[in-house]
């Protein structure tokens, strides 16, 4: 995958726009960030409209290495609460392992991330905070 078409993929992100995000995932996929496991479009749809909606969640592109099979990246997320986000919230969705946030709060989490591609889209999302 060309950078340019990732930096595509980011800039859906930045935007909030989930429809269009998704199409760059593969018919099968799967997220995996902080011990969660996503796997349909619907679940990965729910957890971001539930998560921004108390937090604007930014992701600035570092490192950047792909070929036709596989993404590797560095990446700074940042993470601004504009609503407080208790860990009782969390429990009841099953993400107990997410923390807490209040509004004002701001945390900057580098990441390294890889994908699998198939067909040039992600079949696999691994994030690990570095």
């Amino acid at each position: 995958m060309k950078r340019e078409k990732y930096e595509e993929y980011l800039r859906l992100f930045n935007a909030r726009d989930y429809d269009a995000l998704l199409t760059f995932f593969d018919d099968e996929f799967e997220v995996e960030f902080a011990g969660y496991r996503f796997t349909s479009r619907q679940q990965v749809r729910d957890f971001y409209d539930f998560f921004h909606a108390h937090v604007e969640e930014k992701i600035e592109l570092q490192r950047y290495l792909a070929d036709d099979e596989t993404v590797c990246l560095e990446a700074n997320v940042r993470l601004t609460c504009f609503r407080d986000l208790p860990a009782e919230a969390w429990r009841e969705r099953g993400l107990e392992r997410l923390p807490a946030m209040t509004a004002g709060q701001v945390i900057e989490i580098p990441q390294f991330i890889h994908y699998h591609l198939r067909n040039g889209k992600f079949r696999r999302a691994l994030c690990a905070v570095r």
